[in-house]
């Protein structure tokens, strides 16, 4: 194996973190390890860890570099869930408001609260959906509107896998008057934050856009559409959140690695296709925790607060989140301490803030492995909490 290039830096005292960086790149028997991947940790304001390394490319060819964007999946659950909660601290929206004050064309009664916190019902769209549809924001938002939802808002939650991001963006969109939702990640965060971050890649920037690999070399692909639109609905739920159609989460029918593709990259699905550097994710988090920052304080400790706790429809076990963050849970802690709230991506990226140990992680990589857990994101957690303990 080629040694990955490593650059950056690490402050002194935090070494054991750096090495657990650079250990993530050796492969395991369960884990192939890191291709390329950035990490960034802030304690307290202060950037101590900023390291990259690796490969940008599956061919090992070029450096993965401090400015090399990666299609981060669900971390953008939580970069999402920072500009509503931005949006509702300018008093643009109200989170108990139905959505349909500003989204006329939304057929439910459901508040901004249940977008946020996977209650809203429509995790997923009926009948079967042109693979075009996600990548165009606005007939993906006409389909959603449309749709009736799979169980009544606010008596049940289930994770709206890859429908959050349109759900809590466009009423957000509409109250804030811009033309792309992205615009105001660019707005609010992007440009203040001087944060690596978009949802849609400008021409000027592909270039800098990672390869993907997923762990065995094998692109993912979707299962045929046959079954849309076929069977009860709780047959149906888990099978159209992710395969209808198989466009919404990235993948094609046809074995392409669609998320390597310009349509992809310049989409807007912010529950899936947030193009991030690890440093990027991290400002967002330290602004958060920041008093200063753009979140009014009494948002701040509503979002981190437990919304919903229980059994999950989609998931088909517990989950956890507040305000559109994904909070802890002992069998999947999702930061440093209990009161640690973010947002895991597909394959082990995550972004979060610790506001009890002061700290805001991006760690962002191009080799997904099993789901959100693996045991790349699990040493580099355990680390953390051993040095801030």
């Amino acid at each position: 194996m080629t040694d990955p290039p490593l650059a950056g830096t690490v402050a002194p005292g935090w070494e054991s973190i750096g090495a657990i960086f650079e250990e993530n790149f050796r492969p395991s028997p369960r884990d192939a390890g890191d291709l390329g991947a950035g990490l960034c940790v802030i304690s307290q304001g202060e950037v101590v860890v900023d390291l990259v390394g690796g490969w940008r490319d599956r061919a090992m060819s070029q450096p993965f570099e401090p400015d090399t964007l990666v299609n981060s999946y669900s971390v953008g659950k939580g970069i999402t869930a920072v500009i509503a909660l931005i949006a509702a601290s300018l008093g643009l929206v109200e989170l108990d408001a139905p959505v349909n004050r500003h989204w006329k064309d939304f057929r439910q009664s459901s508040t901004l609260r249940q977008h946020l916190t996977h209650q809203a019902g429509l995790p997923a769209l009926r009948g079967r959906v042109s693979d075009d549809v996600p990548t165009d924001w606005r007939r993906m938002c006409a389909a959603l509107a449309a749709t009736d939802p799979w169980w009544e808002p606010g008596t049940a939650h289930g994770y709206h896998v890859n429908t959050a991001g349109f759900l809590v963006g466009e009423p957000v969109r509409i109250a804030a008057g811009a033309d792309r939702f992205g615009d105001l990640m660019a707005e609010w965060l992007a440009a203040p934050l001087d944060a690596d971050l978009c949802f849609g890649v400008p021409d000027r920037d592909l270039g800098r856009c990672s390869e993907i690999e997923f762990s065995g070399g094998k692109t993912p692909t979707a299962p045929s559409n046959s079954s849309v639109a076929s069977g009860d609905d709780d047959s149906l739920i888990q099978r159209n959140a992710y395969f209808n159609p198989s466009t919404i989460s990235g993948m094609s029918t046809a074995g392409s690695n669609f998320v390597e593709s310009r349509v992809w990259r310049q989409a807007e699905v912010p529950s899936t296709n947030l193009h991030a550097t690890a440093k990027g994710v991290a400002k967002v988090y330290a602004a958060v925790l920041d008093p200063h920052g753009p979140v009014d304080r009494e948002l701040f400790d509503e979002a981190r607060a437990t919304q919903v706790d229980g059994d999950d429809r989609v998931l088909l076990k517990r989950s956890r989140f507040g305000l559109g963050f994904q909070l802890h849970q002992d069998d999947r802690p999702i930061g440093v301490s209990p009161a640690s709230f973010g947002h895991f991506g597909f394959g082990g990226s995550i972004g979060f803030a610790d506001p009890d140990a002061g700290l805001a992680v991006g760690y962002i990589l191009n080799r997904p492995g099993d789901r959100w857990q693996i045991p790349r994101t699990k040493r580099l957690l355990a680390a953390l909490r051993l040095k801030t303990d």
